[in-house]
């Protein structure tokens, strides 16, 4: 089976084609084309949502046959297209989901809904042999969950943050330390040549029974900090910074993950979406699943960002359970 997928739901326009053998259900990845926007939001410290869907629609149909040529097929070769149609900036979705939707009508191919955050939970099965159920850490610019998947397509959000993302956090953070967008990549490396132990921030895991997270009140404190220094004339070593807010922002993650698979019982544990990338996270969780002899499944880097092979891949599942939308599919912002 041959799916081409489009994602459109933030500032990355993103068409794939991926091969599944039905038989294996393993996935092969023919064509993944990104157009990314950043050079364009870098101009304003952020993504400008407006902007972001006019790039989109500019990008879309170019991308699209760039990914069949890549991948050595023609649209009449494809069996169905898929379309991430929520969560995200709704103008942007509906860039992804207008074309989609008049793609798969004028060919006649199955048009088959994603949920972006399934999609990213998805990317884990292009390299890794798991099966649900098992537990997922979905953390990215905007959105940060833990999530109960018991099946490829039934999935339970049992933890969320109540605020603020974390990439959101490190971008904002970023932002007033002078680093240009996305500040998150650069933080990270920045935390590489600082003492995590330098400053002591509050910890993003609420204190209670649930798997919440919190990093409005954290991302304060740091920019308190920041703002208390700037007005004594105290040296800000933006390394030491970096380092102090990504050990809390680890620390904290990991809190809640620990309590949700003593309580879940799972042994197998997925992290997706782009916070996913950060080496520093990607490092502690590798020590924490060791300690909790789990399995630790992260995507490699070019697919832990937005992309659409990953909404290809869950676009399978998705076709599998008859999950097929009309031409009156519209884009969710938040489901």
């Amino acid at each position: 089976m041959l799916i081409l997928a489009i994602e459109s739901s933030c500032d990355e326009t993103a068409s794939a084609i991926a091969f599944v053998d039905e038989k294996t259900e393993k996935f092969e990845i023919k064509s993944s084309v990104i157009a990314s926007q950043i050079d364009i939001h870098a101009l304003y410290g952020g993504v400008v949502p407006e902007i972001a869907s006019r790039a989109h629609a500019e990008a879309l149909s170019k991308i699209t046959y760039e990914a069949l040529d890549k991948a050595g097929i023609e649209l009449k070769d494809v069996d169905a297209i898929a379309v991430s149609y929520a969560p995200g900036l709704i103008g942007a979705l509906l860039t992804g989901v207008n074309f989609a939707k008049g793609l798969a009508f004028a060919n006649n191919k199955p048009l088959i809904p994603v949920n972006h955050i399934k999609g990213h939970i998805a990317a884990s099965y292009i390299e890794n042999d798991i099966k649900p159920p098992f537990l997922a850490l979905a953390a990215s610019g905007g959105h940060t969950s833990i999530i109960n998947v018991k099946s490829y397509t039934d999935f339970e959000t049992i933890g969320r943050t109540r605020d603020d993302a974390v990439g959101e956090c490190f971008d904002k953070i970023a932002r007033v330390m002078g680093i240009c967008y996305p500040g998150g990549a650069q933080m990270d490396k920045l935390a590489q040549n600082g003492n995590k132990d330098a400053i002591k921030f509050p910890s993003a895991a609420v204190s209670d029974d649930t798997l919440d997270y919190s990093f409005s009140g954290l991302k304060t404190a740091v920019i308190n900090y920041l703002h208390n220094a700037e007005q004594k004339k105290e040296n800000i070593y933006k390394e030491d910074v970096s380092a102090s807010l990504t050990r809390t922002i680890v620390e904290s993650v990991i809190t809640k993950l620990e309590k949700a698979i003593d309580t879940l019982g799972y042994d197998t544990l997925v992290v997706a979406g782009g916070v996913a990338a950060n080496s520093h996270l990607r490092t502690g969780l590798k020590i924490f699943a060791e300690k909790k002899n789990i399995n630790l499944a992260i995507p490699s880097l070019c697919y832990c960002g937005d992309n659409a092979a990953m909404i290809a891949v869950q676009g399978y599942y998705e076709y599998k359970i008859g999950n097929i939308a009309s031409t009156d599919l519209n884009a969710v912002a938040r489901p």
